[in-house]
């Protein structure tokens, strides 16, 4: 009778995660964090960041580093957004300097944290609604990362061509459309 190992149970949590693991799914298994640096140590893990691990035999692709910046927040509601979300929905033309991520406004050890330079954090409380997954991963919705551009400032060229996209792709519906164009214009709600 074969037994399962943790690492074979965190590679079935891995296989969602683009390879990663966390100190929390970790936890998560009833294992003691520590044993994540343990097979860090032995090379049957590679340590990314603190509490973020990658097996090195995953095969790396061309969206890893957006899944490690989701999970790199340690947060569980974090998500891509904004000009990231944008990009990923491939709605207009914006080429986001760095991967923006939003998380709940109580992670409070986040804004202890250094964030890496690649990273751009967004403290926001974001619906079940507001939420959803690209690719698998984390990432808010449509009209969600639209909103979130208006307020941020984000070129409004940028932004009409992404409510057009979107509105052409039906997803979001003319009333969600008008609305975000006249925020755009600079018109109250």
């Amino acid at each position: 009778m074969l037994s399962v190992t943790l690492r074979d149970e965190l590679w079935n949590i891995a296989v969602d995660q683009y390879g990663y693991v966390t100190a929390a799914d970790a936890r998560q298994l009833g294992a003691p964090v520590v044993e994540l640096g343990k097979l860090a140590t032995r090379g049957k893990l590679q340590r990314v960041a603190y509490g973020l691990y990658r097996f090195p035999e995953w095969p790396a692709g061309t969206r890893d580093h957006l899944m490690e910046a989701v999970l790199w927040t340690r947060d569980p509601e974090a998500a891509l957004s904004h000009d990231t979300a944008l990009d990923v929905y491939e709605l207009s033309d914006i080429n986001p300097g760095r991967i923006h991520v939003t998380v709940p406004r109580r992670s409070g050890p986040l804004r202890r944290r250094h964030t890496p330079a690649a990273y751009a954090v967004h403290y926001e409380a974001l619906t079940p609604a507001q939420r959803g997954y690209w690719e698998q991963i984390p990432t808010v919705t449509v009209p969600t990362a639209i909103d979130q551009c208006i307020a941020s400032g984000v070129r409004p060229d940028l932004i009409r061509q992404a409510i057009d996209a979107a509105r052409a792709q039906g997803l979001i519906d003319p009333k969600t459309a008008a609305r975000q164009r006249s925020e755009l214009a600079g018109e109250p709600r």
